[in-house]
């Protein structure tokens, strides 16, 4: 008998829900489908890349592809907890805007596939985003995770994957949204930081939220010192709640989300 967990990855964008289901199986081949009820508008069906499940060597997982700039930790974070496959992910691409990033080696240790597209590779904004809508579709993702990716991303990437891009922001939004946010947190004198997972829309930090975990603004803090400690507690709340989006699903209604 084949059993597998309840394990699906369930989104719903504009109050459409859809079912994601990647099954992977311990050879490496892998079986995938989505069902969307009414189907969303800008949510393209999965081709199945093979056979329908029917051995007893299934595993669900869903299917990761992760975007960013630079050292990579929250990446590194998300890495180490897919290594363990009750945590019903696998990461199957990581994409930088910059050559030569940690970010992107520790994807390679992993044995990952990586890509960069830098914007000025490109005629205009629009064809780059185009060209990484491409190159992101081409990995089938479920989800797509923003973790210290730091370029806007335009019409074409939230078309295909609205309601299934995410993005950590180390600030409690919607105070301090931007590239600064311990350093507006510190300069405005808040006594409590932390940081936001959301579900990333057209605006710049101002999607659906997902998630927040606050740390304590300390007296003697610089922005160096406050920026360590929220990504402490960035990197947990991202693998804690990432985690229990792809075992649990969860649903996006206005500016609700819901993990069952």
């Amino acid at each position: 008998m084949v059993t597998v967990a309840r394990g699906f990855l369930g989104a719903a964008h504009r109050g459409f829900s859809c079912r994601f289901l990647t099954y992977r199986y311990r050879d490496g081949t892998s079986y995938s489908k989505r069902t969307c009820p009414g189907q969303a508008a800008g949510v393209v069906p999965f081709t199945p890349r093979g056979p329908a499940p029917t051995n007893e060597e299934l595993i669900l997982s869903a299917r990761l592809v992760v975007l960013l700039s630079g050292s990579g930790t929250l990446l590194q974070a998300l890495l180490d907890a897919a290594s363990e496959p009750s945590f019903g992910a696998t990461i199957v691409g990581v994409g930088s805007d910059r050559e030569g990033v940690e970010g992107l080696a520790r994807a390679q240790r992993a044995g990952v596939p990586t890509f960069t597209l830098k914007v000025r590779d490109f005629p205009s904004r629009e064809d780059w985003d185009a060209a990484l809508t491409e190159r992101v579709a081409s990995f089938e993702p479920d989800l797509v995770v923003s973790a210290g990716f730091l370029k806007l991303v335009g019409t074409s990437f939230l078309k295909a994957f609205g309601g299934r891009y995410l993005n950590s922001h180390n600030s409690l939004l919607p105070a301090f949204p931007g590239m600064h946010g311990p350093r507006d947190a510190l300069a405005y004198g808040v006594r409590v930081a932390g940081a936001t997972l959301f579900v990333v829309d057209e605006g710049v930090d101002a999607g659906p939220i997902i998630a927040q975990t606050t740390v304590p603004v300390e007296d003697d803090d610089t922005e160096e010192t406050l920026t360590e400690r929220i990504k402490v507690a960035e990197r947990r709340q991202l693998v804690d709640v990432v985690g229990a989006m792809v075992r649990q699903g969860y649903t996006v209604q206005g500016r609700k989300v819901t993990i069952p």
